[in-house]
């Protein structure tokens, strides 16, 4: 899993050597990223279904295998049209592995006390991952080339499939006659898959054209027939009782929220770095490494012991207040920041992502049986992948305009920027706002969630 969430953000620092490389136009250098967003936001839900029909050790072992084969395909890349291909079969494969990660953990480790260990720890792989990939992309680019970001996570999957081999569970899974809704299916990863492009493409197309309204609106028409489809199926994909859980509810809505502001706000925190202050990518990882460090103590020193005693409901709501303290702080950064004044305490703030994240999966996954445990990490992975990809595009897309409005009234191009990303910090507080709200009036603790 740190490898999956390690490739989302290792390629990032290495893409403009990658241009320079291929041959990518600009416009077709964003491919690389979108390419593998769509295919794993698209088919993580239908991953999870699947995993919890066919047996989800036997998922994670082929995704695995999908994804050190793309890997490996992608390193030896020599033409953007290689390179992007490999790069949705990497999605591909970070769907199958990641969709039943949290149903492999939550039947494995089933009394409380373990379970939020083991949750603490998967949530902090998440944003180790970030961090170390923007770190490491930097690195391997610029002292060996861009084709390492791809063939160091060769070793790392072998490994991973031998040790898994050994390590988990035999799981047969509950048969593909008890769900293989092939229509549900269909619907399900055709709506995502536009859907999630309409979003990437909004940059280029704006929010009120003609092909974002029009592909959003038969995205949106795809997913309504999903839905009633579910309703009406004899073996549905995602059966909708799931969703009448409190707990799943509220948990996915609050994650939304959580990871629009907060997947934003390592982006354009890293933007403001480099295009204001004029950091390297390289000390742009670097100064992001102490919000990894932050959240990887709480969540793995203190979230499970402090969910034991006050239960996940209060540990979730204070991690969320000290992100909007975080992201607050942020609204009013100066064009002159300096790291240690303006930008560091945010860092330290994050740590509050440790204590939200652990707490916030424990009481999604709650509200789901065992049979549907596969399914509800589906769920929750592609709300948060869903949540990042439409955050981006909504706080990038008015940074953009705020700083292209300004720079026409003729303010300076730091002045422009600073004021953009100001903006987008004020969006993301709004969202963490929002967050807490969801939580306080409709999550549960846990001891009464299962409802």
């Amino acid at each position: 899993m740190l490898t999956l969430t390690l490739d989302g953000s290792i390629v990032t620092v290495a893409m403009p050597t990658i241009q320079r490389d291929l041959g990518f136009t600009s416009a077709g250098l964003s491919w690389v990223v979108n390419a593998y967003l769509i295919a794993f936001g698209s088919l993580l839900l239908l991953s999870g279904r699947l995993g919890d029909l066919i047996g989800r050790t036997r998922m994670f072992l082929a995704g695995t295998v999908v994804f050190t084969v793309a890997s490996l395909l992608a390193g030896v890349a020599t033409t953007p049209a290689m390179l992007i291909g490999a790069r949705f079969l990497q999605g591909v494969g970070s769907a199958m592995a990641s969709a039943v990660g949290l149903g492999i953990l939550v039947t494995i480790f089933s009394e409380p006390r373990e379970r939020a260990r083991a949750i603490a720890v998967f949530s902090f792989t998440g944003a180790a991952g970030a961090s170390i990939g923007q770190v490491l992309g930097g690195v391997l680019t610029d002292a060996l080339s861009w084709h390492w970001i791809f063939f160091i996570t060769l070793p790392i999957g072998v490994v991973t499939f031998l040790v898994a081999r050994r390590v988990l569970p035999t799981d047969r899974g509950i048969g593909l006659a008890a769900g293989a809704d092939v229509i549900g299916a269909v619907l399900v990863t055709t709506g995502l898959m536009l859907g999630i492009y309409t979003v990437v493409e909004v940059e280029e197309y704006g929010w009120v054209s003609a092909p974002t309204l029009g592909l959003g609106a038969v995205a949106l028409a795809l997913l309504g027939a999903f839905v009633v489809r579910q309703a009406t199926a004899r073996t549905p994909l995602m059966p909708l009782r799931i969703l009448r859980s409190r707990s799943v509810f509220g948990a996915n809505l609050v994650l939304a929220f959580m990871v629009a502001a907060l997947f934003s706000f390592q982006i354009v925190v890293a933007q403001h770095l480099q295009n204001v202050l004029g950091y390297s990518a390289a000390a742009t990882g670097l100064a992001l490494l102490p919000a990894a460090v932050a959240i990887g103590s709480v969540s793995l020193g203190v979230s499970a012991r402090l969910n034991a005693r006050f239960g996940e409901r209060t540990v979730l709501l204070t991690g969320i207040i000290l992100l909007i303290g975080g992201l607050g702080f942020l609204t009013r950064i100066p064009v002159d920041a300096r790291y240690v004044t303006d930008v560091l305490p945010v860092m330290f703030l994050a740590g509050g992502f440790g204590l939200a994240i652990p707490a916030l999966t424990t009481l999604g996954m709650s509200g789901a049986g065992k049979d549907d445990a596969g399914l509800a990490s589906g769920v929750f992975n592609t709300t948060q992948q869903v949540g990042m990809g439409v955050g981006v595009a909504v706080l990038t897309t008015l940074a953009a305009a705020r700083t292209d409005r300004m720079l026409g009234e003729g303010h300076g191009r730091a002045d422009a920027l600073t004021s953009g990303y100001q903006l987008a910090f004020t969006v993301g507080t709004g969202l963490l706002v929002a967050a807490f709200v969801v939580a306080f009036l409709v999550l549960r603790p846990a001891s009464s969630s299962a409802s």
